[in-house]
């Protein structure tokens, strides 16, 4: 098979989540297990750092990545979903995996994939599993797809744990409240193993602690390590002064929106807990290169990325509640006359709770990204009229987009947001 035949047999033959929904979901670890099992136990025989949350974890990821790889380390990153290549969700030091490798271990697991018929999801995670193996990668970061206690991420045993926040999306799979959420993010946390909670809520707190205690597992939060903090802003960068573990810090980063703060913290309470263990070592060096090249290292897009300056277009994939509010904040940064927004949702978000918490004061360019799981524009539009947001629609985010450009005045802002798929397609 080519590359490109081998990509429609697994988006076609496999259950994916971000296609068809729920249904793509397996409810236990059974199959990823039975699939490592296939491959020799490949995620055994890498040294991993495991990392869950609703929002930010991809960033803490990939800032992660980066500080390893200016530190020396072959590191390995699997992340979900990618933007524009299938291959984006694997990467070793910011390359992804090869098409060739890509083709063939689907030629290889194929046998297995008839006998056990997996999810898209439990293939792409055994297939990082294998490929950092036989890479012999010093350090694998891991992010969950969903969830944390039934991700098929969950069959490792990290040297470090990380849940970055809690918010509400999936509830439908994870619970209605903040403390069900948490209680299945707090899946990952590991007998005797390490974990850090990268956002201290009143509602988690205790679900954290008790499963920590019941695993005999020290926690760690972020904000007891990381304490007077400073930030400034320039047009590239967010530079940080900070007391880590009371001693004077400061970094130069350059994924520069005020919602980056809180993941940044994370990442400075994740090296200090690291170094502590000296398996591996970031020194100063390595924190300041790693921290100011996370772009160029990890290959990190989407998170308010300037795509365009005339006109100015950011996009970002924000895409629930706690996502939009960061959005909001991070527009407070921004200077214009007119805010544009393209935007996009799938049908199984709290639709009204993210919109509830949209400007009203943008034009807005309703859309729909093309997968099974769109929200239809029509309904979008008819909920945002009853949230006082209002704009026209499009069956495509590109052409939303266009047209948006035919509207713009010469110092006005066109945001796009509302769905990963959404970004995708304009990337």
């Amino acid at each position: 098979m080519s590359y490109e035949e081998t990509l429609d047999y697994l988006y076609h033959k496999l259950p994916m989540f971000s296609r068809i929904g729920d249904v793509a979901i397996k409810k236990d670890l059974t199959n990823t297990i039975a699939l490592c099992e296939s491959l020799g136990n490949p995620h055994q025989k890498i040294k991993t750092i495991h990392i869950a949350g609703t929002n930010g974890k991809g960033s803490v990821a990939h800032i992660l990545s980066s500080l390893f790889q200016e530190a020396g380390y072959k590191t390995g990153l699997y992340t979900s979903p990618h933007l524009k290549d299938f291959r984006e969700r694997i990467k070793i030091n910011g390359k992804p995996c090869t098409e060739k490798y890509v083709i063939q271990f689907t030629e290889k697991i194929k046998p297995k994939i008839e006998e056990i018929l997996p999810s898209f999801f439990e293939i792409t995670v055994a297939m990082a599993f294998d490929y950092f193996a036989k890479k012999k990668v010093d350090i694998a970061i891991i992010e969950t797809g969903l969830g944390g206690r039934l991700d098929s991420t969950n069959v490792i045993q990290p040297m470090l744990s990380i849940i970055t926040n809690i918010g509400y999306d999936h509830q439908h799979l994870l619970g209605e409240t903040l403390a069900e959420i948490a209680s299945e993010k707090a899946g990952i946390i590991k007998p005797k193993t390490t974990i850090l909670i990268g956002k201290n809520q009143p509602e988690t707190v205790r679900v954290f602690n008790e499963k920590a205690t019941q695993e005999n597992a020290p926690i760690f939060f972020a904000d007891e390590i990381v304490q007077h903090v400073k930030t400034a802003f320039t047009s590239k960068y967010l530079m940080m002064d900070a007391e880590v573990a009371n001693q004077p810090t400061n970094i130069c980063c350059d994924l520069n929106s005020s919602y980056q703060i809180e993941n940044i913290k994370t990442v400075l309470a994740a090296v200090h807990l690291i170094n502590k263990q000296k398996e591996f070592i970031i020194k100063e060096k390595a924190l300041q290169l790693g921290f100011s090249n996370v772009k160029k290292n990890a290959q990190f897009q989407g998170r308010w990325q300037t795509i365009s300056k005339q006109p100015k277009i950011i996009i970002d994939v924000g895409h629930n509640e706690d996502g939009i509010l960061q959005i909001k904040e991070q527009l407070k940064h921004e200077k214009f006359n007119q805010l544009h927004i393209v935007f996009g949702m799938v049908k199984d978000k709290d639709v009204d709770k993210v919109l509830k918490v949209l400007p009203q004061n943008a034009i807005y360019y309703f859309t729909e990204p093309p997968i099974p799981r769109k929200l239809d524009i029509a309904i979008l539009k008819e909920k945002a009229t009853a949230h006082h947001l209002y704009g026209d629609t499009f069956r495509h985010p590109k052409i939303a987009l266009a047209f948006a450009k035919t509207k713009v005045q010469p110092d006005d802002l066109i945001l796009v947001c509302g769905s990963f798929f959404v970004i995708s397609e304009i990337i």
